[in-house]
């Protein structure tokens, strides 16, 4: 739940949104040049960017027509897995700055080889196959870097090199003054897998290990993508790109996808050998992006067109500061901009919130903004608007959870008394059956089968293991057992929003409202 854009699956970063995204480059220095064939993944959110450029992650000219980037940077808009397009796309190439320079030229597809919808079961970790490839709207006059011809070797030296954050501190992972504009670049090696822990098993193909031991240099949020560079017959090739950190404390070499595993389906791709088809897409109408959370635009009863329009997401979604524990934050100013997806996950809208009516941490997670828009507009506008359920979420209950992405089929396992992360106790979770979330998936909506009526927004999931710390929830019995189960996810209980909200505000003192009040 608090792991927003970091990580997406298990180690992978995101790139700076929730959003799971990206990584810097740590300890690196400024580069006087860029390689022609370097390229900045540039893409629209409002309310998403840190930076003015609106970078998510690092490209690589690898043909004239086409760059390659980390999978989990291509799941930016639109809901296909394997082949898509992608949503106000465009790639800056050639230039050391990601504002001006070089040759910045739209995206207009993308394939990704493996996704985040791909089967965790039987084992499968998609990470292995964390690449996508972009196709450019139009061949780029910049040079293209040919790609290793062989796996490099422990000890091998490397150059690595990106536009990420240069902090270290995750507290300022959206500190704008974190981001350099300017290209960032660090000499260093490829590692022994054993310095990167989170290279687990012996899959073939493995992740590089590449960066100081000591996590100096090394990548950060919003490095994802960019690549690692070695020399072969004294030319610079590019061995592979940025998935995520090797070590689950970030304080060490990061994981590089190697390209030279998967230079068959780059190929087939590239050369029009092998074209996937695009997959059926998911009717994800209604998802609201917020950049580093999902939300959906939610009616109250009694609320009628005219009335000002709510988004409905997670506590520990809220810009600034979180609620703090047993608390609640309460009608405070806003200014948050957010996109409202169509039903291929494109932006139909871009919507305001002019106020933060709601949010809390306790006994539920959830949080409400206002618009500064009334339902009847932003429906004209083609945004879905959802009821707000007054009944909640029963054992054996199903409903569908919209993650802006995929459309997942889920139901209630269980209604869990007590369920603890970190700081935080929640009432009467729903533990999930048939589904299970990833971090970036916080406050997606819980649609009920009649796909008018939200019923629970996504909250959280057990992504190490451990029990009751941040990013693993673990329920707490009534005699005071604690079970913590890895991979577990949860949702929250909205119907008490019902009997507190008004038409454009919250009133705790309803009969029947039970929510927590102002910390």
């Amino acid at each position: 739940m608090r792991r927003l854009v970091i990580i997406l699956i298990g180690t992978a970063l995101l790139a700076l949104a929730g959003g799971p995204p990206a990584g810097a480059i740590i300890g690196g220095k400024v580069a006087p040049e860029a390689p022609p064939s370097l390229g900045s993944l540039q893409v629209e959110l409002p309310g998403d960017a840190v930076t003015p450029d609106n970078h998510r992650c690092g490209t690589t000219l690898i043909a004239p027509q086409w760059v390659v980037t980390a999978s989990h940077c291509a799941i930016l808009g639109n809901a296909g897995d394997a082949a898509t397009g992608p949503m106000r796309a465009s790639v800056r190439i050639g230039s050391t700055n990601t504002g001006t320079g070089g040759e910045l030229v739209g995206v207009d597809r993308f394939y990704r080889l493996g996704t985040p919808t791909e089967a965790r079961e039987d084992g499968y970790d998609w990470l292995l196959r964390d690449i996508a490839l972009l196709r450019l709207e139009r061949p780029v006059r910049a040079t293209p870097i040919p790609i290793a011809s062989k796996t490099p070797a422990a000890g091998t030296p490397a150059r690595i090199m990106g536009w990420g954050s240069t902090c270290s501190d995750p507290a300022k992972m959206r500190d704008p003054q974190c981001y350099p504009s300017e290209l960032r670049t660090a000499e260093t090696a490829v590692q022994d897998a054993r310095a990167c822990p989170n290279i687990q098993g012996s899959d073939t193909p493995r992740p590089l290990c590449i960066g100081g031991k000591d996590g100096r240099p090394t990548i950060g949020n919003a490095d994802s993508g960019s690549p690692a560079l070695v020399q072969e017959n004294g030319a610079w090739v590019i061995a592979g790109v940025v998935s995520g950190p090797g070590t689950n404390d970030d304080k060490g070499p990061g994981l590089y996808m190697d390209l030279t595993q998967q230079r068959d389906w780059i190929d087939s791709i590239i050369n029009n050998t092998i074209v996937p088809d695009a997959p059926p897409t998911p009717d994800v109408a209604g998802a609201v992006l917020l950049g580093n959370c999902i939300g959906s635009i939610v009616r109250p009863p009694g609320a009628t067109p005219d009335a000002p329009a709510m988004v409905l997401t997670n506590g520990h979604c809220v810009s600034g500061d979180r609620p703090a524990p047993g608390g609640a934050t309460v009608n405070q100013p806003s200014n948050r901009t957010m996109l409202a997806a169509g039903r291929t996950g494109e932006s139909v809208t871009t919507v305001r919130a002019d106020r933060l009516v709601y949010a809390t941490m306790s006994r539920t997670d959830v949080a409400v903004y206002r618009l500064d828009s009334t339902y009847a507009q932003v429906a004209a506008r083609g945004a879905t608007v959802f009821d707000l359920a007054t009944t909640p979420i029963r054992p054996g209950d199903r409903f569908s959870m919209n993650t802006g992405a995929a459309r997942k089929s889920c139901s209630a396992e269980a209604v869990v008394p007590t369920v603890r992360e970190g700081d935080w106790e929640q009432r009467d979770s729903v533990r999930y059956r048939d589904c299970s979330s990833v971090p970036g998936e916080s406050g997606s909506p819980l649609i009920s089968p009649d796909g008018r009526t939200v019923v629970g927004v996504n909250n959280s999931s057990n992504t190490d293991g451990e029990k009751c710390t941040d990013d693993n929830p673990c329920e707490i019995a009534a005699d005071g057992t604690v079970t913590a189960v890895k991979g577990r996810s949860y949702g929250q209980q909205i119907d008490a929003l019902a009997r507190c909200l008004t038409r454009d505000s919250i009133d705790l003192s309803r009969p029947g409202c039970d929510l927590p009040g102002a910390a």
